[in-house]
């Protein structure tokens, strides 16, 4: 199999990668034939001819569920290919040489895979990226930065960033990913090469799951159709029961905000699902996170668990990073509730409007066809606005119970 199998639905960004991975190989390769070995990070980058389709830094941008850290792994795996096959004209991406195999897991000593639990990504984090991109490549042919959240990236880091992108060391690829190319700094994206995905069809994301995860053909189908094609949710929504839970109960929200009580306990159970969300992260990460952190700080058995005298700042550190994962957590959790809420409204208008397009949402057609019938187009785009008012506001910091509350009651009036 090779490197870009998962990438589903994005042939003519696949093309492109591929293009440029070879470009890439070919540089490297005549490096090598020319006995020169990986250039110190005071030097000049090696000359690309300037046919080539590779560059220093690129900008994966596509809507929640393309595949844009999917796509920038992939190149990084064909960046870092090793298979003898590439002597006799075949791409790099094999997918089975060692390069592709520890860079698509993780464990290649040059590919550095950056994401973040948190809500931004600050300076002193970027910092420590810009020194390593500065650093040779150990055993690969790239020192390859994957930063899978760009659009986190604080103005301080994106500054600090800047730098990096406009002076790159040698053999060193940036990969930076984001909703939209609005989301980076203009000063960043006007640097790199720009890649858009799509969303990709419902029908091939049911595929993949299928083939790679073993699904069962109804389900992956209804899961892929549910989700419009985000690939992440649809194998959440198909390997987690509790996931499909929690969904059917958010779409079951239009049916009881008939009345200000159903509004407002309506609101509260959809925080407090989000907040049991978060919960459950923290029940699976930061009890081990804790415990690692205390045992090599020297908290041994026997002493009560204290710890030694001036580490209690550690630890400290590392609860309020926790307290933070837990708002985002919940934030998301809320976000994606939201995503469906949508979803099941758009599935209302183009019943009221007679569209042939499919519902998302089929499982729970009953309930889309009654508010069909009870309201109007018009009302149906003002209870759309409302939900996408209450995202706005939660990314705005707004409390969460608040936001939920306002959109509850939008919704009852339409």
């Amino acid at each position: 199999m090779a490197v870009w199998d998962d990438l589903v639905g994005q042939d003519r960004v696949t093309e492109q990668l591929a293009a440029a991975a070879r470009d890439a190989d070919a540089l490297v390769t005549a490096d090598e034939a020319a006995g020169q070995a990986p250039s110190g990070a005071d030097d000049a980058p090696p000359e690309a001819p300037a046919s080539s389709k590779m560059t220093h830094a690129w900008l994966f941008t596509g809507p929640p569920g393309s595949g844009r850290s999917t796509a920038a792994r992939a190149f990084a795996a064909a960046l870092q290919c090793v298979s003898p096959d590439r002597a006799l004209g075949g791409a790099p991406g094999c997918g089975f040489c060692d390069g592709c195999h520890t860079a698509l897991i993780g464990t290649h000593a040059d590919v550095e895979v950056v994401r973040t639990d948190l809500l931004s990504i600050g300076v002193k984090e970027t910092r420590e990226l810009v020194r390593r991109a500065q650093l040779s490549p150990a055993v690969g042919r790239w020192q390859v930065i994957v930063l899978e959240d760009a659009d986190r990236l604080t103005e301080g880091a994106g500054n600090v960033l800047l730098k990096a992108v406009e002076e790159p060391a040698p053999r060193t690829v940036w990969l930076l990913c984001a909703p939209s190319i609005e989301d980076v700094l203009p000063t960043i994206r006007s640097r790199c090469r720009h890649l858009t995905l799509r969303t990709p069809p419902v029908d091939a994301v049911a595929d993949v799951l299928v083939r790679r995860d073993g699904i069962e053909p109804e389900l992956a189908a209804s899961v892929a159709r549910a989700t419009q094609g985000h690939i992440g949710r649809a194998r959440r929504l198909a390997t987690d029961e509790r996931a499909r839970a929690r969904r059917a109960a958010v779409l079951k929200l239009p049916l009881r905000v008939a009345d200000i009580g159903g509004c407002l306990k309506a609101a509260q159970e959809l925080v407090d699902a989000a907040a049991e969300d978060a919960k459950q992260v923290a029940d699976e990460v930061d009890t081990k996170e804790t415990e690692e952190l205390r045992a090599a700080l020297g908290a041994a058995a026997g002493t009560g668990g204290r710890l030694p005298r001036g580490t209690a700042g550690a630890m400290k550190e590392l609860q309020d990073r926790q307290k933070r994962r837990a708002t985002r957590t919940q934030r998301d959790s809320l976000d994606l509730a939201l995503v469906d809420l949508t979803g099941f409204y758009r599935d209302v208008l183009a019943l009221q409007l007679g569209s042939s397009v499919g519902l998302a949402n089929e499982s729970e057609r009953d309930a889309v066809e009654r508010v069909a019938r009870d309201s109007t187009p018009e009302r149906t785009l003002r209870r759309i606005q409302a939900v996408i008012a209450c995202r706005e506001a939660l990314d705005r910091n707004v409390a969460p119970l608040l936001a939920v509350e306002a959109m509850t009651m939008a919704l009852r009036a339409g």
